[in-house]
């Protein structure tokens, strides 16, 4: 955790504030699928009072995303197909793309760092799913990828001249994003992201997991070791860009759950290019009005 001077914890706390609030009704949804015993007509029942919500996630199910077999008209027929779970990290998806800007001032790319998260959060879950599905939800892995880099987005409205500072010595040094923001800034996007998702009322895990998803010291976890290995993967095939390029030295500090050869990882995941594709596509219904 950074040092703060008490000037930059209130500069950082403003541009945390300022970001929007997540939907009345993604907060409810959120609030319901932490009870185990979450009744599946009472999740619909808070999904159907948000149109918009409803008509993207029947949009998005209905899509070649999915390729079920026949057209979904309901949410409670989507809750049948594919679960509380997916249900949920849908709704949520669709609000943390609503919420990110059309436009920045920074040369930051919003539509390709959104790409960058969404192929994160599919290659986290797929990860989990293949290497570490007893030990955390998959769907709980998604949504750290989703939101790993919001930080960023923070950055990118409300600090703008320091934040294409930490960009530039980026680009032209190789320095490690994160890295370029401490020295600039005085605190990286994690750690920033962290405070948002906190403000956000996400679970204590998955804050601790967007805080550390750069600290080579922190505490292995499952979910966390799922992230940065999607992290890896995406940053390393250029899928999306949110403004961090591969580095071939950072293979050295990959999680060990894994083995030690990122391609032989690669290889049990399948056809990588189709993650990128569903993610495209989920992309562009999210961002439709």
């Amino acid at each position: 955790m950074p040092q703060l001077t008490l000037e930059l914890e209130r500069r950082l706390t403003t541009a945390v504030e300022r970001m929007p609030a997540f939907p009345k009704s993604v907060q409810v949804i959120l609030e319901m699928t932490r009870d185990i015993n979450c009744l599946p007509r009472n999740l619909v029942g808070v999904i159907e009072k948000d149109p918009v919500m409803t008509v993207k996630i029947l949009r998005v199910i209905n899509s070649a995303y999915y390729g079920l077999p026949n057209k979904i008209t309901s949410v409670g027929q989507s809750v049948v197909y594919l679960g509380i779970n997916t249900i949920k990290n849908l709704a949520l998806s669709f609000a943390a793309v609503g919420i990110l800007p059309r436009f920045n001032t920074t040369g930051f790319d919003i539509q390709r760092y959104l790409l960058h998260s969404l192929s994160v959060a599919s290659l986290a879950r797929l990860l989990c799913e293949k290497y570490a599905r007893s030990e955390v939800d998959p769907g709980d892995c998604y949504i750290a990828g989703l939101l790993h880099d919001f930080g960023k987005v923070v950055f990118a409205q409300f600090m703008v001249g320091e934040f294409m500072k930490a960009l530039a010595i980026t680009i032209d040094h190789g320095k490690p994003l994160f890295e370029a923001e401490i020295e600039v800034i005085g605190a990286d996007h994690a750690f920033v992201g962290a405070l948002l998702a906190k403000k956000w009322k996400f679970a204590e895990p998955l804050v601790n997991c967007i805080r550390d998803h750069h600290d080579a010291a922190a505490e292995p976890s499952a979910m966390l070791d799922c992230l940065r290995m999607a992290d890896a993967i995406c940053r390393k095939h250029a899928f999306g860009d949110a403004g961090n390029p591969w580095r071939e030295e950072e293979l050295a500090a990959l999680p060990t759950r894994f083995g030690d050869d990122i391609e032989v990882v690669i290889a049990t995941l399948g056809d990588l290019q189709k993650i990128v594709n569903d993610a495209q596509a989920f992309a562009q219904i999210g961002t439709e009005k």
